[in-house]
């Protein structure tokens, strides 16, 4: 990785998203960082280096709309996608309109993935 590459940080409760995700994002060429909650996210203060994030919509605690809330409402406007297990295009529709660049349902492909991520960092 590249120290200019821009940083995705993963925020999932889920090991094996944790695990697997982001030996893809490196093969695409990012940095990555992985957190298992919203709290340990805005613990690390890894917000003002994010480029993109990817978030859970369902976690204990803070979900990924309340985090992508919270840190709205300090300003940081961080492109996200979320990826959820759970298919209602409810939740869906309401995230694009609260501004996720996309909302994925696991399991999704790389492709979807690479498409997301262009939308969201448009520089790589």
């Amino acid at each position: 990785m590249n120290i200019n590459s821009p940083l995705v940080s993963i925020v999932d409760d889920d090991d094996s998203v944790r695990e697997s995700l982001p030996d893809l994002l490196r093969e695409l060429g990012y940095g990555v960082e992985a957190f298992s909650s919203a709290e340990s996210f805005l613990a690390s203060g890894s917000e003002i280096r994010t480029n993109c994030l990817i978030l859970d919509v369902a976690m204990p605690g803070m979900t990924g709309p309340e985090l992508l809330r919270n840190l709205y409402n300090k300003g940081e406007k961080i492109p996200a996608i979320f990826i959820t297990a759970h298919r209602d295009e409810n939740v869906r529709r309401r995230l694009m309109t609260d501004g996720a660049v996309a909302c994925l349902y696991k399991p999704f492909s790389d492709a979807a993935l690479q498409m997301a991520l262009a939308k969201a960092i448009p520089s790589v």
